[in-house]
Protein backbone atom coordinates (compact mmCIF):
# COMPACT_ATOMS: atom_id res chain seq x y z
CA UNK A 1 0.00 0.00 0.00
CA UNK A 2 2.97 2.45 0.32
CA UNK A 3 3.92 2.38 -3.17
CA UNK A 4 0.61 2.75 -3.80
CA UNK A 5 0.24 5.93 -1.53
CA UNK A 6 3.95 7.18 -3.55
CA UNK A 7 2.40 6.27 -7.00
CA UNK A 8 -0.71 8.39 -6.36
CA UNK A 9 1.65 11.44 -5.02
CA UNK A 10 2.03 12.97 -8.14
CA UNK A 11 -0.91 14.55 -9.70
CA UNK A 12 0.07 12.92 -13.72
CA UNK A 13 -0.37 9.14 -12.30
CA UNK A 14 -3.62 10.63 -10.41
CA UNK A 15 -4.86 12.03 -13.40
CA UNK A 16 -4.04 8.56 -15.17
CA UNK A 17 -6.28 6.51 -12.30
CA UNK A 18 -8.93 9.25 -13.45
CA UNK A 19 -8.94 8.31 -16.99
CA UNK A 20 -8.88 4.28 -16.10
CA UNK A 21 -11.58 4.56 -13.77
CA UNK A 22 -13.72 5.46 -16.43
CA UNK A 23 -12.69 2.36 -18.76
CA UNK A 24 -10.16 0.60 -19.54
CA UNK A 25 -7.41 2.29 -22.44
CA UNK A 26 -4.12 1.65 -24.43
CA UNK A 27 -1.16 3.67 -24.50
CA UNK A 28 -2.42 6.02 -27.34
CA UNK A 29 -5.67 6.60 -26.03
CA UNK A 30 -3.81 8.08 -22.54
CA UNK A 31 -1.30 10.16 -24.42
CA UNK A 32 -4.23 11.95 -26.36
CA UNK A 33 -4.67 13.51 -22.56
CA UNK A 34 -1.24 14.48 -21.86
CA UNK A 35 1.65 16.68 -23.33
CA UNK A 36 4.29 14.29 -22.27
CA UNK A 37 6.46 11.89 -24.28
CA UNK A 38 5.14 7.99 -24.19
CA UNK A 39 8.44 7.24 -22.51
CA UNK A 40 7.50 9.26 -19.59
CA UNK A 41 3.48 7.78 -20.01
CA UNK A 42 5.49 4.52 -19.83
CA UNK A 43 7.27 5.15 -16.63
CA UNK A 44 4.41 6.30 -14.81
CA UNK A 45 2.42 3.12 -16.08
CA UNK A 46 5.18 0.89 -14.97
CA UNK A 47 5.10 2.45 -11.66
CA UNK A 48 1.47 2.39 -11.63
CA UNK A 49 1.14 -1.26 -12.22
CA UNK A 50 4.03 -2.13 -9.58
CA UNK A 51 2.12 -0.21 -6.58
CA UNK A 52 -0.70 -2.56 -8.05
CA UNK A 53 -2.79 0.13 -8.83
CA UNK A 54 -2.66 -0.64 -12.31
CA UNK A 55 -3.01 -3.50 -14.39
CA UNK A 56 -2.26 -4.47 -17.75
CA UNK A 57 -3.68 -7.18 -20.59
CA UNK A 58 -1.90 -8.08 -24.06
CA UNK A 59 -4.48 -7.77 -27.37
CA UNK A 60 -2.32 -8.45 -30.38
CA UNK A 61 0.55 -5.51 -30.53
CA UNK A 62 -1.37 -3.25 -28.07
CA UNK A 63 -1.50 -3.28 -24.37
CA UNK A 64 -4.76 -2.39 -22.22
CA UNK A 65 -4.82 -0.67 -19.09
CA UNK A 66 -6.95 -0.97 -16.53
CA UNK A 67 -7.78 0.16 -12.64
CA UNK A 68 -6.77 -3.05 -10.23
CA UNK A 69 -9.14 -2.97 -7.43
CA UNK A 70 -7.86 -4.78 -4.81
CA UNK A 71 -5.15 -2.14 -3.70
CA UNK A 72 -7.77 0.30 -4.16
CA UNK A 73 -10.18 -1.14 -1.65
CA UNK A 74 -7.00 -1.54 0.74
CA UNK A 75 -6.83 1.89 0.44
CA UNK A 76 -10.09 2.83 1.09
CA UNK A 77 -10.33 0.60 4.03
CA UNK A 78 -7.34 2.27 5.12
CA UNK A 79 -8.45 5.77 4.59
CA UNK A 80 -12.19 5.20 6.08
CA UNK A 81 -10.69 4.64 9.39
CA UNK A 82 -9.14 8.26 9.58
CA UNK A 83 -12.64 9.18 8.36
CA UNK A 84 -14.86 7.78 11.09
CA UNK A 85 -11.92 9.75 13.52
CA UNK A 86 -12.55 13.11 11.59
CA UNK A 87 -16.07 13.02 11.75
CA UNK A 88 -16.16 11.94 15.49
CA UNK A 89 -13.73 15.20 16.07
CA UNK A 90 -16.19 17.60 13.77
CA UNK A 91 -19.24 16.21 15.21
CA UNK A 92 -18.11 16.96 18.73
CA UNK A 93 -16.63 20.42 17.51
CA UNK A 94 -20.88 20.75 16.25
CA UNK A 95 -22.29 20.18 19.65
CA UNK A 96 -19.89 22.47 21.34
CA UNK A 97 -20.79 25.28 19.18
CA UNK A 98 -24.38 24.77 19.63
CA UNK A 99 -23.70 24.24 22.95
CA UNK A 100 -21.79 27.54 23.25
CA UNK A 101 -24.67 29.20 21.26
CA UNK A 102 -27.24 28.35 23.86
CA UNK A 103 -25.45 29.91 26.37
CA UNK A 104 -25.24 32.84 24.82
CA UNK A 105 -28.65 33.69 23.55
CA UNK A 106 -30.20 36.15 25.56
CA UNK A 107 -33.07 34.73 28.32
CA UNK A 108 -36.66 36.21 28.21
CA UNK A 109 -35.84 38.71 30.71
CA UNK A 110 -32.53 39.07 29.31
CA UNK A 111 -33.85 40.16 25.89
CA UNK A 112 -34.85 44.36 25.42
CA UNK A 113 -38.72 45.26 24.98
CA UNK A 114 -40.18 46.54 21.81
Amino acid sequence: MDLAFHALADPSRRAIVGLLAERERTVGELLEHFSFSQPALSKHLRLLRQSGLVAVTQEGRHRRYRLSGQVLGEMTHWLLHYRRFWQRRLDRLGNLLDEEARRSRPTRRERPKP
